[in-house]
């Protein structure tokens, strides 16, 4: 009835292959090899309402689904119900984007008190560890926590827990790294790298809780840690070697084997959206819970993205979209374990 104008129709159809719109005075037809379609129409009925007749052969459809020229059309009344809506979507995303901006500039000071909520009483006491998995996981993930804890005078050690040796680029992605954290303010006598051969990195190698473990509280007690930092059990990307190190704090942590007064916060995961909608996930991560969260201001944004860059081996194309849209390259939602 819709291509009819409303005006009752009788006719069988299958699935046309090939064929052929055509209209005549008394009837619309379709013809091909495997179907036939006839709509029988009142005496002096112009289909679609049309001023004048159809031509003898007019082309409406092929074989394929969507023919090449295929003219799409949306009610007006459809239109003009939508038009509100994208009005309100347009609005929707410019108080998000003006709110980032004013947000980004507060952020520094709920950085600040939430950390000291969260952990010592005073934020340049922090004596904070970042454990991660590979070389350039300081960049991609933990870029915000890292300088906002340089912002607040905090003492900072990373312990990196493979080489990233997958595609045999170990020693290349070790210099890397130290390039990377001296970027984002940890001196290179402060950045550890783990080398063992039962911690490669592999997404199909389950890494083992009790030699990790082992590993962690050597750099606790030898740098008198106060602060743990990884990730949470969703790893953020999903990676079976950053899960694997939610796994050794959880056990440290569970078991009593932390010195007193040692806290672990990790970093939460979101979902696919919210990762890749960069600084539009600020208010939405402000309205949400957490223990501590870090914001960079625009031009510590800027040297995120210069710590990400060190990692030469790993600037894929899909890396250069990454620095561009990421939220974690602006914002860091931790909770306490």
């Amino acid at each position: 009835e819709s291509f009819l104008g409303g005006v009752p129709a009788r006719g069988s159809f299958s699935p046309p292959q090939g064929g052929t719109w055509w209209a005549s005075s008394g009837a619309v037809k379709e013809e091909s090899e495997s179907c036939v379609l006839s709509l029988s129409l009142p005496p002096g009925f112009t289909p679609l309402l049309r001023e004048k007749p159809f031509p003898a052969a007019e082309p409406f459809c092929h074989s394929s689904l969507f023919p090449p020229g295929t003219t799409w059309f949306l009610p007006v009344s459809v239109a003009m119900a939508l038009a509100p809506l994208g009005s309100l979507l347009a609005a929707l995303l410019a108080l998000m984007w003006l709110g980032s901006r004013w947000l980004r500039r507060r952020g520094a000071g709920w950085g600040h008190r939430t950390l000291c909520a969260a952990g010592p009483a005073r934020a340049d006491d922090v004596r904070a560890l970042i454990v991660t998995a590979h070389p350039d996981d300081e960049a991609m993930f933990f870029a915000p926590t890292i300088l906002s804890l340089g912002r607040f005078r905090a003492q900072l050690w990373l312990l990196c827990c493979s080489s990233g040796n997958y595609y045999n680029q170990g020693e290349i992605r070790k210099k890397e790294l130290v390039q990377s954290c001296a970027v984002l303010g940890i001196p290179p006598s402060n950045v550890t790298v783990i080398d063992h051969r039962d911690l490669p990195d592999d997404p199909a190698v389950e890494w083992d809780t009790h030699l990790l473990s082992t590993f962690v509280i050597k750099h606790i007690e030898t740098n008198n840690i106060n602060l743990l930092i990884t990730f949470d059990a969703g790893g953020v990307s999903g990676h079976a070697n950053h899960i694997a190190l939610y796994a050794a704090l959880r056990y440290l942590h569970s078991e009593g084997k932390l010195p007193e007064g040692c806290r672990v916060l990790m970093l939460k995961s979101v979902n696919f959206l919210r990762k890749y909608i960069s600084i539009l996930d600020v208010p939405i991560s402000c309205l949400q819970s957490q223990d501590v969260l870090f914001i960079l201001t625009k031009e510590e944004s800027e040297q995120a993205k210069r710590a990400m860059r060190c990692h030469h081996s790993q600037l894929l194309w899909f890396r250069h979209t990454y620095i561009l849209f990421s939220r974690f390259m602006v914002i860091n939602s931790l909770c306490l374990l």
